[in-house]
Formats: structure tokens, sequence, C-alpha cells
């Protein structure tokens, strides 16, 4: 799964999600992908699961690029635990989506397998998503 080597603190702040993407709006690798239509935070494991999903279908035919990362630490205390002592360990990492997002991108394979892949993707994260192609992008 993916999470970063190293971070300049080890907790971060729960921050809220507001606005659009600034960048990574357009495609820049493949002739496919799937753009985010709303705000939401997205696990390591959401995007590894979804990963898997659309290289699966695609019968690892073409390739599948990842421009999310999950760079956030979400820390959690155990069950059961009373209030106070300090905020819990970091138990997951999530990247902050922005509506407007290409968050998979996929090339070399044709216009049905990539819905259908991308389809079985998005099925995999928790928000509403939209296919995107170059075709549509020249028009």
């Amino acid at each position: 799964m993916l999470q970063p080597k190293r971070t300049k603190y080890r907790k971060g702040f729960k921050g809220r999600i507001k606005g659009v993407a600034k960048g990574g709006t357009s495609l820049n690798f493949g002739a496919f992908g799937l753009k985010a239509m709303e705000p939401e935070r997205v696990t390591a494991r959401q995007i590894e699961a979804a990963r898997r999903a659309i290289t699966r279908y695609m019968k690892r035919a073409g390739r599948v690029w990842i421009r999310i990362f999950p760079d956030v630490p979400v820390s959690s205390k155990p069950t059961e635990v009373r209030m106070g002592k300090g905020k819990g360990t970091p138990e997951f990492w999530v990247a902050r989506v922005k509506p407007g997002r290409i968050m998979f991108e996929i090339d070399g394979v044709s216009l049905a397998v990539a819905q259908e892949a991308l389809r079985l993707g998005a099925a995999k994260l928790p928000i509403r998503t939209k296919l995107v192609s170059r075709i549509e992008d020249a028009a």
C-alpha cells in the first residue's frame, strides 16, 4: 500500500477539503481517466483496491497511472479508552481529493475495456466519479 517514506511530522490535523482541485484536472498520461466529482478523504487501502480492480479487468494489458498519493496520517485512539491522555497513534494514510481531480489514468486498451475497468475501480472508492477521455477533450 502507498504511504510516505518519511514525513516532517508524525501526526497531522484533520483539516477540511474545500474548493475545487487546483491542479491534476486534465489527462497527462493516459487516454482515459477517472475524475472525482466530490471532496473526500480516500484511504491507501481504497486506492489499492481500485488499482487492483482496474488492472485485473484489463488483464494486465495497457498501463495504469495513480494520480493521487495518501500523504495525510489519520490517527485514532483504541476503543473503550477514556478521553484525554494525548492524541492516538497514526493508524492509516489518506489522500485529500478535491472535485475535478483525476485519480486514475489508463492507456493501451479500447474504450469498452476502459469504461468497464474504471467503473469497477470507481466502485471501490467512497466518492462519485466520472470517466473522462482524450476524445472528449479534443471535441
